[in-house]
């Protein structure tokens, strides 16, 4: 049974009603967190696509930028050597690739919003796969799925920003004078 049909049904699906529902709530889990994680590798390669689309895009408007430098300069130097025609020509690619430059702008700003929001579902989906996967281990310890719904004792091996969590408790520990 597909338990989602989109990784935003991830994010704000109620897995507890889901379980309460369930006649074999180890099964329903089993289930759940295997769609959650090919969730999380379609969104992780959405997210490398995103990143390599915003990257294409920012060097295509560089380059534009460059070529701006080049037409500008080129008009300059033809109105210098009494070239009027050739001058005005230069300017007149000069602002087509003024309006490459300003779409691709516009582009790179939409690649820019895409990757964010991609990225942000990323994280949702860790947090709501890390919460199925700690009530699953309380399950296969013998408990109750309910006691892991409200259990803030996540180990740091149990995240995957564990180093950064470390991190800023011993920053946290440092700046309240207390030792580790």
């Amino acid at each position: 049974m597909a338990y989602f049909s989109r990784l935003t049904d991830i994010v704000q699906c109620n897995l507890t009603r889901l379980l309460e529902e369930s006649d074999d709530p180890q099964a329903t889990l089993t289930e759940i967190i295997a769609e959650m994680e090919s969730g999380l590798a379609g969104a992780r390669r959405s997210m490398k696509t995103a990143l390599a689309n915003e990257e294409k895009l920012r060097s295509e408007v560089e380059g534009q930028s460059g070529q701006i430098t080049f037409w500008s300069d080129k008009a300059r130097a033809e109105m210098a050597a009494g070239n009027e025609d050739k001058a005005r020509l230069a300017l007149i690619r000069k602002h087509e690739v003024d309006d490459l430059a300003a779409s691709l702008v516009d582009q790179l700003k939409a690649a820019e919003q895409t990757r964010d929001h991609l990225s942000t579902t990323f994280r949702a989906l860790e947090a709501r796969l890390a919460d199925a996967r700690r009530r699953q281990q309380t399950l296969a310890a013998g408990g109750d799925w309910k006691d892991a719904e409200d259990d803030n004792d996540a180990t740091p091996a149990e995240t995957s920003h564990s180093s950064e969590i470390e991190d800023e408790l011993a920053e946290l520990k440092r700046q309240l004078g207390q030792a580790d």
